[in-house]
């Protein structure tokens, strides 16, 4: 099973997205998470250094600058979306990855705090 360590970077990204409401707080995760033709579309206009600023994790030992490197995406490469931190949470609870979950646990708390959730 792959291993992942918390995207710093990311945390910062979504944490100033957060803060400058850039947020999307009721979706269906499935239908709006980005699939394979989505993050090229994305690459083709942005660097991997932005692409990167999207994941969560990354997955220790593979290269940067290749897919295979980031993980747990959360948000459509413009807003962060709630079902997709929840996504995150439960994904990275469910195999263990606990550093990455407790991240996105934290986002989202952040998120429903900034919107007055709760």
């Amino acid at each position: 099973m792959a291993r992942y360590e918390v995207n710093d970077g990311a945390v910062a990204k979504a944490r100033a997205l957060i803060a400058g409401r850039q947020y999307v707080l009721d979706s269906d995760w499935g239908d709006v998470q980005p699939d394979a033709e989505a993050g090229n579309a994305f690459l083709e206009r942005n660097s991997w250094e932005q692409y990167a600023a999207w994941h969560l994790g990354l997955t220790e030992g593979a290269n940067d600058g290749t897919k295979a490197r980031y993980a747990f995406v959360y948000g459509d490469f413009r807003r962060v979306h709630r079902t997709g931190l929840i996504a995150c949470v439960y994904r990275a609870s469910e195999w263990r990855h606990k550093q990455v979950e407790l991240a996105a646990h934290d986002l989202l708390q952040l998120l429903d705090r900034t919107a007055g959730i709760g």
